[in-house]
């Protein structure tokens, strides 16, 4: 069982073959992440890290903080994977007057695109060289590891943002850092890293352009508190010889189960 949302640390094809139960606490910090995003989104947009570092140092150029800034109404904003946490970012997004667009191996029904107004592309590289911000929700799978490589990054529009809250293996680290200092990429701000935690050296914590953190965007308070109470549950209902929730498990049965299963039976 995993306290939180992911199971790409657990081998789901051995745990298939030993008949081995596996769960996570989906929905536990799906909105939690999806803030997150959009925060980081517009942290981007807007230039903020760097022009509160200005008033930290005790300065007010007003001319250096803007020279990055702008408004996000307008931009092209996709995500890959429009599950709950995708889903929960274009929703968000919307307001803001952007031109949504989405690329998942399950396609939305054409009812939720019509009402979210979202453009679907049929694959990564169609969403990529098509919008200004990417925010990555996917999980890390085979399909995904290095996704965005040094040539997929080439192909996006110069002056592009990345948003990743999604396993930080799904990027070439060196691919990114090269991107940002030529400003084929304007920004990128990832809330995960290889290895985790990341050395004092780590080249993402100085490279140009970034809003990282720490891992922290599932861990808000609201959603501690939520995964107290799902592994509460999970653990009384196994103890007690009851079903776990279907919105709870991954592998039950030497199979694929449960919502979040479709993740990763691909």
């Amino acid at each position: 069982m995993t306290a939180g949302i992911g199971s790409d640390h657990v081998d789901l094809a051995e745990a298939q073959a030993r008949g081995v139960t596996v769960a996570e606490e989906t929905w536990s910090n799906s909105i939690s992440v999806a803030e997150h995003a959009v925060m980081q989104i517009l942290a981007l947009v807007r230039n903020f890290v760097p022009s509160h570092q200005w008033v930290v140092d005790g300065g007010w150029n007003i001319a250096d903080c803007v020279q990055r800034s702008y408004d996000v109404e307008g931009m092209d904003v996709g995500v890959i994977a429009a599950g709950r946490i995708g889903r929960a970012v274009l929703e968000r997004m919307k307001p803001f007057g952007v031109n949504l667009h989405y690329f998942d191996v399950h396609r939305l029904s054409p009812e939720l695109e019509q009402q979210l107004g979202v453009t679907y592309h049929p694959n990564v590289e169609s969403l990529a060289r098509s919008v200004d911000v990417v925010s990555i929700h996917s999980p890390l799978i085979a399909q995904t590891h290095h996704m965005f490589n040094e040539k997929l990054l080439k192909s996006m529009r110069r002056g592009s943002y990345i948003v990743n809250t999604a396993r930080a293996e799904e990027t070439d680290q060196k691919a990114i850092v090269a991107a940002l200092e030529s400003g084929q990429l304007a920004g990128y701000a990832g809330d995960v890293w290889y290895p985790q935690p990341p050395a004092p050296n780590h080249p993402w914590r100085t490279m140009p352009n970034h809003a990282m953190t720490p891992h922290i965007s599932g861990s808000s308070l609201s959603a501690q508190a939520r995964y107290a109470a799902g592994t509460r549950e999970i653990l009384e209902d196994w103890f007690a010889g009851k079903p776990i929730r279907s919105e709870y498990l991954i592998v039950e049965g030497g199979k694929f189960a449960g919502t979040g299963a479709k993740s990763y039976a691909q």
